[in-house]
């Protein structure tokens, strides 16, 4: 099922993701005790309420260190940010708290 970049965005802004300034909308992760980090994607700021293919939700996913799968997961809700958080210390991403 394709998601809207509307819906892209808001996800990852539940999820621990905060938009930083720029030509597109660039979403920049947040750990759980505040620090910035590395992980990083970007939605084109003209996409509104497009729908995000699957070639550039892979993108994406590799991005923020998760496969097509999980970044599913991710935006769909089942992944939480606990979870997330502790896949990316887990895999070396970020370091952990």
């Amino acid at each position: 099922m394709p998601y809207s970049a509307h819906e892209v965005i808001s996800a990852l802004e539940r999820k621990g993701f905060a938009e930083v300034g720029g030509d597109h909308v660039r979403l920049v992760y947040q750990t759980l005790d505040g620090r910035d980090t590395h992980v990083m994607t970007k939605v084109s700021r003209g996409a509104g309420g497009r729908d995000v293919g699957q070639s550039l939700l892979g993108k994406m996913a590799r991005q923020v260190h998760l496969t097509s799968g999980e970044f599913r997961n991710l935006v769909d809700c089942p992944l939480d940010r606990v979870g997330y958080e502790a896949l990316l210390v887990e895999r070396g991403i970020v370091p952990p708290p």
